[in-house]
């Protein structure tokens, strides 16, 4: 293990099918007014705003309604979401739903009492939480798996007038203080959605596997969890009602970025600098543009780190080494990855996301290089592998 780091992760997991009773355990810790966080609407058909709604009007508490949380949250439904926390003194946010939920809500909870604007302070300017700002306590309650925003401090927020999807991970203090994870709550999920959380587990396990080329305990727990979830993906994607399977999904999904397997060593993220320049231009679902970028990016920067594609090859796939050359096994190690993406459901063109050829320009310029992959890439490399995306 490389360098000095420390571990600290202050979320409280609530795990199973009977999770949602221990919300009766936090409530009591936080202040009257809760702002009720949620999506579409999904959670009014299949009951789980009526159970959330009851447990906490027999609570004592005070709830303001947050619905319509979009898949991609904009910085203008942040605005939103700030002005009800404080017209209404909330005490608490509670978030009701997937990842774009629990990051959405997290955002408020730092941004509700942000002296200037939020969208400039933390996603332009990338700058910490200003000392003494009042943050809003976060708890959730899991519906869709794929992001880890459960257990992390990080938030993604769109701007579409300026064609950026920025996220900025913040502190500890910001996580939410307590999540609840139950895996039935997942079983309704359409199998699109479904097939782009599984494909966000993995590529988050990949965005911080790929890099470094020293020997250390977290490559070795994310072969574990990539394994797991190729295992469990494969036995979900035919029965999705299936709890063992969806369980192993939702367990791995929060350790997957919980920043446990990205200490010790760099990480790339890449994969998803690209994704959300696509994310920002289509709006389209976020683990698909991570899927339609994927290949590309791997295929481009293998030969740069060509010894840890080897061992994701051997190590995840169980590719057999004997009389093959190292490009052969780690080409191998790509093509199996694909194939099992291909049997989800993945999107793998970006073409079927709405990109053409000329927005590969625009996309290039608007896609944040980062540093601590195999390769730092120049703007002509980013076209190549746009381009490479769209064949």
């Amino acid at each position: 293990m490389l360098g000095n780091f420390s571990y600290a992760n202050p979320t409280k997991l609530y795990f199973g099918e009977d999770s949602l009773n221990y919300l009766n355990d936090e409530l009591p810790k936080y202040g009257k007014n809760v702002q009720l966080v949620y999506g579409g609407g999904s959670i009014k058909k299949n009951g789980i705003y009526d159970k959330v709604l009851e447990i906490l009007k027999a609570g004592g508490k005070t709830v303001f309604e947050d619905g319509g949380v979009m898949p991609n949250p904009t910085v203008q439904k942040l605005y939103e979401g700030c002005k009800i926390a404080k017209e209404n003194a909330v005490d608490f946010i509670l978030a009701v739903g997937g990842g774009s939920v629990c990051d959405y809500a997290k955002a408020v909870s730092v941004s509700a009492y942000c002296e200037e604007d939020p969208w400039e302070r933390y996603y332009l300017r990338m700058e910490d939480v200003a000392p003494n700002t009042q943050i809003i306590p976060v708890g959730c309650v899991l519906t869709m798996v794929g992001t880890g925003s459960e257990m992390n401090g990080g938030a993604v927020i769109t701007n579409h007038e300026q064609k950026l999807k920025i996220g900025h991970v913040f502190g500890e203090n910001v996580f939410p203080k307590f999540s609840i994870l139950n895996p039935t709550f997942t079983f309704t999920l359409p199998k699109y959605q479904m097939a782009a959380g599984i494909y966000d587990i993995f590529n988050h396990i990949c965005e911080q596997y790929f890099s470094g080329e020293d020997d250390n305990t977290s490559d070795y727990i994310s072969e574990g969890l990539m394994r797991s979830v190729i295992h469990s993906s494969r036995i979900a994607i035919k029965n999705p009602t299936d709890y063992e399977a969806r369980s192993n999904l939702m367990w791995t999904a929060a350790w997957a970025l919980n920043t446990l397997v990205a200490k010790g060593k760099t990480t790339d993220w890449m994969v998803h600098m690209l994704g959300q320049a696509v994310g920002a231009y289509t709006d389209a679902t976020h683990g698909m543009t991570l899927s339609a970028v994927s290949m590309a990016y791997y295929r481009y920067i293998c030969r740069f780190g060509l010894a840890k594609f080897v061992r994701f090859a051997v190590n995840v796939w169980d590719v057999e080494s004997a009389n093959k050359t190292l490009d052969q096994i780690a080409s191998e190690g790509l093509n199996r990855m694909e194939q099992w993406m291909n049997e989800l459901g993945l999107v793998m063109n970006a073409k079927d996301l709405g990109v053409t050829e000329d927005m590969i320009d625009s996309l290039a310029e608007s896609t944040l290089i980062m540093e601590g992959g195999f390769k730092v890439l120049a703007h002509d490399e980013i076209v190549e592998i746009f381009k490479a995306s769209i064949k």
